[in-house]
């Protein structure tokens, strides 16, 4: 308990926070006895108000509107959320716990004592875009990559190895880990949360609150939390509650292939004459549709999603509004609705192969993917073979 308890007086106030390992039984037994023991003026969670909702309707997550998904453009973000709560309900499996078992625990005994329970976290869909909107195109390569290997990683982890995680130096090796591969998003996920769940605890009602969190977060909180008793360090987190406004560069870059491609093939004409100029916008089509076709192909997309990626992937790769990706989605969606039993099964299928052809959510996901990389492929192509026709 003396690494995962931890009060602090801060200012007049009494502050104890309950670091857990998410899936874990002592966790959700600490929680429970901490809370009861100390009957506090207030319960603040390492949760956003989407996610304790999500927790406490565990069935919530069968009105997905894959369409509307797309539509909103968090078709990454959904694929990212479902990874990272697979992987996380795959290591609870052993011990019979599901991710945010503690968190709900909180949130039960505070009912029970008729305690304000505030949820402090920042929404994951604010973290997961600022991680993305902040990283280089290398860090996002990295960020795929990990995510895929956690989403069909085999590997079990035993109850001793869950219980680790509460240890600082397990921790610290972690947290050294994550910040020399991937700093920004060592950045976004830990160091920016720190600061807003310490700003949330602070701003709790009360002279004595218990905070349940995370136990990797233990170390950083309690800094923040000394300096704003302090009054060295401001409690206003607004700079890391919203996802970065694109400045002009950000803002042109979209524009930057689309120009490069029809200026090539401008100066194809302008150069070449007639003949290379429709050449080029033949290699431009081509060069775009066949690859979009094919890897949409490979995603076993609906025939009539296979077509339309064919058709819209010339046109998309030249807009950046819209992409082949999102066309291909939504028209797969139509064909091949989503049944009940999709839902269901959602979050067992995400994390295998098989999985993500037999389930008719993830079959969307998959086409969404496999169409923007392969009109992407040709996109790349074709401006090599542009500058080759024109040298």
């Amino acid at each position: 308990m003396g690494q995962t308890r931890k009060t602090l007086e801060l200012a007049g106030r009494k502050i104890t926070l309950v670091g857990t390992a998410h899936v874990s039984k002592e966790s959700i037994e600490e929680v429970e006895n901490t809370i009861r023991e100390l009957k506090p003026d207030c319960v603040a969670i390492e949760l956003d108000e989407k996610r304790a909702d999500s927790i406490r309707n565990p069935d919530k997550f069968r009105q997905l509107d894959v369409i509307k998904v797309l539509k909103n453009h968090e078709g990454f973000l959904m694929m990212a959320n479902l990874i990272l709560a697979s992987f996380q309900r795959r290591m609870g499996m052993n011990v019979g716990v599901k991710p945010g078992d503690e968190m709900l625990a909180a949130i039960h005994v505070a009912d029970e004592l008729q305690v304000p329970a505030v949820m402090i976290d920042r929404p994951i869909q604010t973290t997961l875009r600022r991680a993305w909107a902040t990283n280089t195109f290398w860090g996002k390569m990295k960020l795929l990559a990990s995510l895929l290997a956690s989403a069909f990683s085999k590997e079990e982890i035993g109850s001793e190895e869950i219980e680790n995680l509460k240890n600082s130096s397990e921790m610290d090796s972690m947290m050294n880990e994550l910040s020399d591969d991937m700093p920004v998003i060592k950045k976004v996920l830990i160091d920016e949360r720190d600061n807003y769940l310490a700003a949330g605890i602070w701003a709790s009602k009360g002279d004595n609150v218990v905070a349940v969190l995370g136990a990797g977060h233990l170390p950083g909180v309690i800094a923040h939390l000394e300096k704003m008793a302090a009054g060295s360090e401001n409690t206003d987190v607004s700079e890391i509650s919203q996802v970065p406004a694109k400045g002009f560069g950000g803002k042109i870059a979209a524009w930057i292939i689309p120009l490069i491609i029809v200026g090539l093939i401008v100066a194809g004409f302008i150069y070449g004459g007639r003949g290379l100029g429709q050449k080029m916008i033949l290699e431009w089509i081509l060069y775009n549709s066949i690859p979009a076709a094919v890897f949409s192909l490979l995603a076993l997309a609906h025939p009539l999603t296979i077509l339309v990626a064919f058709i819209s992937a010339p046109f998309t790769s030249l807009c950046p509004f819209i992409g082949v990706g999102f066309v291909a989605g939504i028209v797969q969606a139509f064909f091949q609705k989503p049944k009940v039993s999709d839902m269901e099964t959602l979050q067992d299928d995400v994390s295998s192969f098989k999985g993500w052809y037999k389930n008719r959510i993830l079959r969307v996901f998959l086409v969404f993917i496999m169409s923007s990389i392969g009109s992407s492929i040709g996109t790349f192509v074709a401006a090599g073979g542009f500058i080759s026709d024109l040298l």
